[in-house]
């Protein structure tokens, strides 16, 4: 599901992450469970798209010093007041981006389905 004309690919962005590559295949599969989606990768996310994105996976390290790595960031229409989120930001009117460390794959639970489910219908 990788673009075709871009150097960018799923396997050049998680270079060097074994562990980060592990995380988001697991992502991967529970997003493209919801049904037909594009993943469009990028120096600094891999977004996962229909109309619109809905889901961003990203690697804290590129960034700061960090433990963590991947972050998932969900594009919701509302704010989801979940402790589990790092952050909430709200970029636009009708748009939180919450943003979930994933330590290890084992985050991506029954809970984070649902809120991926959610994203999903609303990027139609």
């Amino acid at each position: 599901m990788e673009p075709a004309n871009n150097s960018w690919t799923v396997a050049r962005f998680f270079e060097g992450s074994p562990a980060a590559r592990a995380i988001y295949d697991a992502a991967e599969r529970m997003a493209s469970g919801l049904g037909p989606m594009d993943v469009r990768v990028s120096r600094s996310q891999i977004a996962f798209r229909r109309r619109r994105g809905f889901a961003y996976l990203w690697r804290p390290g590129t960034y700061v010093t960090s433990d963590i790595p991947l972050v998932l960031t969900l594009a919701l229409r509302r704010h989801e007041a979940s402790p589990r989120f790092k952050e909430v930001a709200h970029p636009s009117p009708g748009v939180w981006m919450h943003h979930l460390e994933l330590p290890d794959s084992s985050a991506l639970d029954g809970q984070v389905q649902e809120w991926l489910r959610e994203a999903y219908v609303a990027a139609a």
